[in-house]
Formats: C-alpha cells, sequence, structure tokens
C-alpha cells in the first residue's frame, strides 16, 4: 500500500475511509515502512485494530521516513528493487492511495509485473475525488494506440471509496493475456516465488 502525504487536506481525509476499511475486514498489512504520511497513519490503524503489519524500507530512507512512531514488524532491505519484491511476496492485492512518483513507481512495476506472469494479484487505485483520472485516461488512450492489449488493461481496478475498491479486490480473477507463464528471472533469486 503507498500514499506519502498526511496534510493534503480533504482528500487525504477521505482516503482515511481506506483505513476503517482494511480494519473492519480484518486485512494484514505490508507496506512501504514509513511512519509518515498516509502510509503511517493506515499503518497505525491496521496496527492498533489488531492486524499484522509488515514494513519494508531500504535502509538508506530509514532516518528520512522513519521519524514517528513504528508499528508491526520493520523489514530493512538494501535497496528499491528488494522492497518492492519483499512487498510483492508478502501480498494478496496492491493498493496505491494519492501518492507522488514513489506511489507512480510502485504502482507501475506491479502492473508489469502482472502483465509478464510473475503474479496474478488484484492492483487497486484508491482513486478519491478522481485522483487516479488522468493516469487511467492516459492508460485508456495506450490501449486504443495498441501499446496496451484490452486484456492488460483490466489488471488496474479503481474506486473512488476505499469500500468500494477492497470489494473489487475480493472478486478479481485474473483475465489478461501473460507474456509468459510464472517467469522466474531475478525475482525468483530474491524468493518472490
Amino acid at each position: 500500500m503507498r500514499g506519502e502525504r498526511e496534510d493534503g487536506g480533504p482528500r487525504v481525509r477521505r482516503c482515511e475511509g481506506g483505513r476503517t476499511s482494511v480494519v473492519s475486514r480484518n486485512i494484514n498489512l505490508v507496506y512501504g515502512g514509513g511512519s509518515i504520511g498516509l502510509m503511517g497513519l493506515v499503518s497505525q490503524a491496521v496496527h492498533g485494530g489488531g492486524g499484522h503489519v509488515i514494513g519494508v524500507i531500504p535502509k538508506t530512507l530509514m532516518p528520512r521516513e522513519l521519524t514517528g512512531e513504528t508499528v508491526g514488524e520493520v523489514k530493512a532491505v538494501a535497496d528499491m528493487h528488494q522492497r518492492k519484491a519483499e512487498m510483492a511476496k508478502h501480498s494478496d492485492a496492491f493498493i496505491a492511495l494519492p501518492g507522488g512518483y514513489g506511489t507512480l513507481e510502485e504502482l507501475l512495476e506491479v502492473i508489469t509485473w502482472a502483465q509478464l506472469g510473475i503474479h496474478d494479484k488484484p492492483v487497486g487505485l484508491l482513486n478519491v475525488d478522481g485522483y487516479y483520472n488522468s493516469l487511467l485516461s492516459f492508460i485508456d488512450k495506450a490501449v486504443e494506440e495498441g501499446f496496451i492489449s484490452p486484456s492488460a488493461r483490466e489488471i488496474i481496478l479503481s474506486a473512488p471509496t476505499a469500500k468500494e475498491l477492497m470489494m473489487k479486490l475480493e472478486e478479481y480473477a485474473p483475465c489478461h493475456e501473460r507474456a509468459a507463464l510464472k517467469l522466474n528471472w531475478e525475482i525468483e533469486q530474491l524468493g518472490y516465488l
């Protein structure tokens, strides 16, 4: 789960509904490991609600992103690639909250991994106030232009509320063509498969 900014005003307050949806479903959390921003707020809510929390953070980011109270298990890793591999290894689904470059980078990587057949887990966008509308329009344009297959477009789920997104994630069944079945290149070496 990604999303960094906690002082983003009304949109952030609407994102906080995601905490309730996750906690009420007794879902555990694997996230970027920071104690700041939306990541920190969600991790505290899940932990406070009795869920297991695993934060995965590169050692070099610890001074910057661990400025407040950490909850649950914190796994320090060597780099960003190992962070994403560890998060993917321990996750059943991926959710992107409104965020910046880091959120987009991690989101696009897990979408690409799904397209390649590395995983078949659902990928969801919490599209509060249409935050991800431009990204979804870009992806739809790429489908229209033939850069993304129509079936690969189905990898991405989105909803304006956490409750609706959680329902879509629970109902997800992979239906896209994969570039290959169960690829096992470098990701296998990191223990993902």
